[in-house]
């Protein structure tokens, strides 16, 4: 295995936790919102390794971006109640993406979120490059990414129009905006834009007519916390669509 890549996953680790432990300081000590540190969480884990890629480098396959998801999914072994309860570091670290909403569940909805992506990803990851467009894997990345990071923070500060959305495990209903689902919206868009080149013009013109639409119902219909597998759905199926046009 590459000295680099072993670097690079454990450097990720530990910045990664050493991050989510401040955000637990400042939500028990400085009462900054689980809202806010949980979604400061979701764009490290986000930006983290592609920082890290600039300083540390090696050959980036197929096979190496599954491993370094699997391993990502793996790593939230540390967080079970019997491992925080013995550590207070990792209990602290636990709080910055623990929202009093979301209890029990909170530990059992990331984690099969992350699960159901990376089993979601890595079969889209195969078929882009099989067809020789993996950069279009960089779509439902960004649009989760950014798109679903900002949702939530905005919602929370500015979101005026309020609506309920399921979730799994049980009954309740949470709460997301409209102002929150437009982040998707605006960032997908951004997005597909981004990528234009990547398209013929006929499928670029789909493209931007349908995909950010349909990301942000994916969005908004999806249950709480388990947005990114639905995400990562409609966006391979509404990309792989549009490529065979």
């Amino acid at each position: 295995m590459d000295r680099s890549f072993v670097i690079t996953q454990v450097s990720g680790f530990v910045i990664h936790f050493s991050i989510a432990y401040f955000n637990g300081l400042l939500v028990t000590h400085k009462g900054v919102k689980v809202n806010y540190t949980r979604k400061i969480n979701h764009f490290m884990l986000f930006f983290l390794p592609i920082y890290l890629s600039m300083y540390l480098t090696y050959e980036r396959t197929l096979a190496s971006t599954i491993l370094a998801m699997c391993l990502m999914a793996a790593t939230l072994v540390i967080y079970i109640k019997p491992v925080r309860q013995r550590v207070p570091a990792i209990a602290t670290a636990f709080l910055s993406f623990d929202r009093p909403e979301d209890r029990p569940h909170t530990l059992l909805w990331l984690s099969t979120q992350i699960l159901a992506a990376t089993v979601i990803m890595i079969p889209l990851m195969i078929y882009f490059s099989k067809v020789g467009m993996l950069e279009l894997i960089y779509i439902p990345l960004l649009i989760n990414g950014l798109g679903d990071g900002l949702a939530e923070p905005v919602g929370v500060r500015f979101g005026r129009h309020p609506y309920k959305t399921w979730a799994l495990f049980t009954r309740k209903r949470y709460i997301r905006t409209l102002e929150g689902s437009a982040c998707v919206l605006l960032v997908s868009s951004a997005t597909i834009l981004l990528f234009r080149d990547s398209f013929t013009p006929v499928q670029f013109i789909i493209a931007m007519a349908a995909v950010p639409v349909l990301m942000t119902l994916a969005e908004a219909l999806s249950p709480h916390t388990w947005d990114t597998p639905f995400l990562y759905t409609v966006s391979g199926i509404s990309l792989s669509g549009i490529l065979m046009i």
